[in-house]
């Protein structure tokens, strides 16, 4: 009901008195849809503040406000210093007047999305602020005014569509009346309805809820948060608490969003790597394969391209395909190593796993938190920003042999971070030679040095992760990492290596 006529009406009535012997300084705009006067009387400004956007439009009065410097626009400049000779009304319309000296005046259409406020010339509309509201230029204030017949006569004539006949009064209003009237008897109803005429025209001034709605009513309807006396202190009221309720929804509703969907993210992830994890789990067919070989060594022969061997399990027959260049020991000594790298897949599934788990416990518990607050000021982080799982951010895969850890980067740019910023000096460095490919890291532990296998183990790593992924063999620089430095305008994972040593592995995930 902030733009309601009868509220518009005392509105006027009360800007009236507040601007006499004042002229108006400036009109500008610096957002989209908003309209700023200033206007003093050499001893004080009073600022009035037209926001028109075509979701919410209201008028209201901060008590100061600072221009802009910059994306500020001057708009309106003929009425600059025009003193203003009246504020007035129109009947049953939504739309205030301010008439300046030289036949100018203002309209303010309040008409929800296509509010608009108007410089009129002689009566005739001259310019408009929302210049897309084209047939707002036709508008003439004398045609403005819409009478109205509130005799009994029309009363009891409209009685089944006073809402319809009655426009002017709102929804809140008729909600209100029907609250009040549905157990009166039918003589009791003209009474009531000039009573609530009264109410309309010495009103008392509301802030409610009501629908889960902010409302700024002249009628006590729904819950009351606030009363006033005075219409330009309810509408500076109610706009604030209008906008902060929408800021605060707006934001609730981003970050609950936001965190619904991490929350579906996490869940799917975890249930496609628990797939994944199962299907690991119960595929042991490279362990089998290789305890059949090594079972039936004495009965195998070199050069075999495949056999076909009994399971010790269901006794049924199982055809492994084998590497006619390599004996048969050799072919198993390679189902076990893939059976191993089964193994570390599964655990590194499990470790994946459980810190996705942990990170949805805490969306959750987040989720809850943001659906249970009532204060935008426990909202200002937005949910979007809440930090990421350490397993999601690391740049790199760990890996750990023996107890040692090897961390293997990412990308180019994670390669930087690496080297550069995780590393420490006393730390191994390994890359394939000559080729593009991953930095990868065995993390120093004091007191121990570097075992053989360790290091032949990480070197496998980084000629696997690298462009000789597929050679048979690939040279593999081995170094501290004190003698590996990055020259300025290197691009991504560029490095120079000062001292190397190299050495020749098969690559190997």
């Amino acid at each position: 009901m902030h733009n309601n006529y009868y509220f518009l009406k005392q509105l006027g009535k009360q800007l009236h008195q507040k601007l006499s012997g004042y002229r108006v300084v400036a009109c500008f705009s610096q957002n989209k849809d908003e309209l700023i006067l200033e206007f003093n009387n050499t001893h004080e400004s009073f600022f009035l503040k037209a926001s028109l956007q075509s979701t919410f439009c209201c008028l209201s009065f901060p008590d100061q406000f600072n221009r802009a410097r910059k994306n500020s626009i001057d708009l309106f400049t003929e009425i600059i210093l025009k003193p203003v000779k009246q504020i007035y009304h129109f009947d049953n319309e939504r739309c205030l007047a301010m008439e300046l000296e030289d036949q100018l005046t203002v309209l303010f259409k309040m008409h929800g999305n296509r509010a608009n406020v108007i410089l009129f010339y002689a009566g005739v509309a001259k310019s408009i602020f929302r210049g897309h509201l084209k047939q707002d230029l036709t508008l003439s204030l004398i045609e403005l005014n819409r009478p109205l017949d509130f005799s009994e006569s029309v009363f009891w004539k409209h009685q089944a569509d006073l809402p319809v006949y009655y426009f002017t009064f709102g929804k809140l209003v008729w909600q209100y009346w029907k609250g009040k009237t549905t157990e009166l008897p039918q003589k009791d109803l003209w009474p009531a309805f000039c009573q609530l005429i009264q109410a309309l025209e010495s009103p008392t001034y509301y802030l409610v809820e009501n629908s889960n709605n902010l409302h700024l009513s002249l009628l006590p309807v729904g819950h009351v948060l606030k009363q006033f006396d005075n219409p330009l202190e309810a509408l500076n009221s109610f706009f604030a608490a209008y906008v902060y309720q929408q800021a605060f929804t707006s934001r609730k509703q981003q970050q609950t969003t936001t965190l619904h969907n991490q929350i579906k993210a996490g869940q799917n992830y975890i249930k496609k790597n628990q797939q994944k994890l199962t299907e690991l789990q119960h595929d042991t067919h490279y362990q089998l394969w290789g305890d059949l070989l090594m079972a039936n060594l004495h009965q195998l022969t070199s050069g075999l391209s495949q056999t076909t061997l009994i399971s010790f399990y269901d006794h049924q027959p199982i055809t492994i395909k084998l590497k006619p260049e390599l004996s048969p020991q050799k072919n198993a000594e390679i189902f076990y190593r893939k059976a191993k790298n089964q193994q570390i897949e599964i655990n590194q599934l499990k470790r994946t796993i459980e810190l996705k788990t942990r990170e949805l416990q805490k969306l959750n518990q987040q989720l809850a938190d943001v659906e249970k607050t009532t204060d935008l000021k426990q909202l200002k982080q937005p949910a979007s920003q809440t930090p990421k799982s350490k397993n999601e951010i690391l740049p790199y895969h760990e890996f750990e042999h023996k107890g040692f850890r090897i961390w293997v980067g990412r990308n180019a740019e994670a390669n930087d971070v690496l080297t550069l910023k995780l590393a420490y000096k006393e730390d191994l460095w390994l890359h394939a030679k000559d080729v593009a490919g991953s930095h990868v890291l065995i993390k120093h532990q004091a007191g121990k040095k570097f075992p053989k296998d360790v290091i032949e183990r990480a070197a496998q790593l980084a000629a696997y992760n690298s462009k000789r992924k597929t050679d048979s063999l690939c040279p593999v620089i081995v170094t501290s990492k004190k003698f590996v430095r990055k020259r300025k305008g290197d691009p991504a994972g560029a490095v120079v290596v000062e001292k190397e040593q190299v050495i020749l592995v098969a690559p190997k995930l």
